[in-house]
């Protein structure tokens, strides 16, 4: 398991829109898998959950990414898992590091642009 996680402030859709664009974007083999999204009152949260097929070690990982946002202030976590061939070794050859590049390279990426700011 391999984590990314970030407080930064702006707008929670553009946020959400962006790094889903990015991590669709970061390879062919990527796939939004599902969705969910809530919201109550000023707080809103959105899960989006991706898998990626990996040839080098012929196994697949999984990136789950949530977003919660209350006014400007945004807290994204995303969390690789997976990777692992077999039952009993589950030596991933990096693969859950990998998958979280795309959210770290967004968040670098916005920060630069000036669409959030920590």
């Amino acid at each position: 398991m391999a984590k990314y996680e970030k407080t930064v402030y702006g707008d929670f859709k553009t946020i959400v829109e962006n790094l889903d664009d990015e991590i669709i974007n970061s390879g062919v083999s990527m796939q939004l898998v599902d969705t969910s999204h809530f919201e109550t009152g000023d707080t809103k949260v959105s899960v989006h959950i991706y898998d990626k097929f990996f040839m080098r070690n012929s196994s697949r990982a999984s990136l789950s990414v949530t977003v919660v946002g209350s006014d400007d202030t945004i807290f994204v976590s995303a969390i690789g898992s997976g990777g692992g061939q077999g039952a009993f070794f589950n030596f991933s050859w990096g693969a859950e590091e990998d998958i979280l590049t795309s959210v770290e390279d967004c968040i670098i990426k916005m920060l630069r642009e000036g669409t959030i700011r920590l």
